[in-house]
């Protein structure tokens, strides 16, 4: 039988990448609609901050640790690497490259996780163990499947059309696929950074999260630092405010979205199940999304489904089991481990128990080691 702490993370980190799917959607449909991206991440960060307030309050309000100087300093860190730095170099990106690059190499995230997990001494390898060949086994086999997924078409499949077709989804995506101004140098560059700064951001968090174990509070903070940074690069770079203008229902449900769900609900998540997997667990979970992805356009925008989507999808599927085997055995063996020190330690209090109780049994004093000195001393000399 599962157990809840085993199926809840994995449960929770799925919802996660259905709703980064359900962003991607809004988001490019807004972008194409003539919406600036910075703009739209400084939205997401306020609409994120709003949202998270009365949960963090609420849900925390009597277990909440003290907030010191050095929580502040790991929370701003962690504005600049999981907000900022990940969605401003990421949407960069997005404009100098092609949707598919990006989205191929936004699945490295996995593997730069479990580099700099290991290298921080927050994931063992455990190469020679089951447990680690399973995780990094895993691991590439799901960037492999990401790659598959994003880079190989293949013929399509024949299993029909959706019934469910959006219309005015597929006209603005299919009028929003021009590429000028890309530069294909820049681009790659930016999403890799991208990358690298969200696998920083975990391990700044798993850090964090053994000293301040609040999950809704750190994201609270880190959405209204983000909001803060972010706000302030979109105006430097955009001065025009009817660019800011919410006025499209179009414009303010992907910003609504892209806040409440993508950034609010998402990071409360990610912090919560990065407290109890670690960075790795919740990091193995990105290739996820290009399924998502595949499965919402060929049922919202009518897009044909290959087999090299198949083949990919079930590449990103078995690398994720691999991972997620690796981590549960993992676990159950440190926590054998905790039970075999547990035992040893109550064995050698037990015998420090029994020989007390002897020593006390025993006579104590010099009278007694003399006097039967003296008798024995006695039996030698007497004839």
């Amino acid at each position: 039988m599962v157990k809840s702490r085993d199926l809840l993370p994995s449960l929770a980190m799925v919802l996660v990448q259905i709703g980064y799917a359900g962003m991607n959607i809004t988001s490019k449909m807004a972008m194409e609609s003539g919406m600036k991206p910075l703009i739209l991440v400084a939205y997401r960060q306020i609409f994120a901050t709003i949202a998270t307030f009365p949960v963090a309050f609420f849900l925390e309000r009597k277990t909440r640790p003290k907030i010191t100087l050095r929580v502040l300093v790991q929370i701003f860190f962690c504005s600049i690497t999981g907000v900022t730095g990940n969605q401003v170099l990421y949407f960069i990106g997005l404009q100098n490259s092609s949707p598919t690059i990006a989205c191929a190499l936004t699945n490295l995230l996995p593997a730069v996780t479990f580099l700099l997990a290991a290298i921080f001494r927050q994931e063992a390898v455990g190469i020679r163990k089951a447990s680690g060949q399973a995780k990094v086994i895993g691991t590439v086999v799901c960037v492999a499947g990401a790659m598959v997924l994003s880079f190989y078409h293949g013929h399509t499949i024949g299993i029909g059309e959706s019934k469910i077709h959006w219309a005015y989804a597929q006209n603005i995506t299919n009028h929003g696929s021009d590429s000028n101004g890309s530069n294909f140098f820049l681009g790659p560059f930016m999403i890799m950074a991208a990358a690298v700064s969200c696998a920083v951001w975990f391990i700044i968090q798993t850090k964090m999260s053994e000293t301040f174990a609040a999950p809704y509070t750190s994201t609270l903070l880190m959405c209204l630092m983000g909001s803060i940074e972010c706000g302030g690069i979109a105006l430097i770079s955009d001065h025009n405010l009817a660019d800011w203008s919410l006025g499209s229902p179009l414009r303010l449900i992907s910003a609504l979205y892209a806040g409440v769900v993508a950034s609010a609900l998402a990071f409360c998540l990610m912090s919560w199940a990065i407290q109890i997997k670690g960075p790795l667990y919740v990091s193995v979970f990105s290739p996820l999304l290009l399924v998502v992805v595949a499965v919402f356009s060929w049922t919202l925008l009518e897009e044909k489904l290959y087999t090299g989507t198949f083949m990919g999808s079930a590449l990103v599927v078995i690398g994720l089991y691999g991972v997620l085997w690796g981590k549960d055995r993992e676990m159950n063996e440190n926590q054998d481990q905790e039970e075999n020190q547990k035992k040893v330690k109550q064995q050698h209090a037990a015998k420090c128990d029994v020989n007390e109780d002897i020593e006390s049994r025993l006579p104590t004093g010099g009278g007694g080691a003399a006097s039967g000195s003296g008798n024995g001393a006695g039996r030698l000399i007497s004839p």
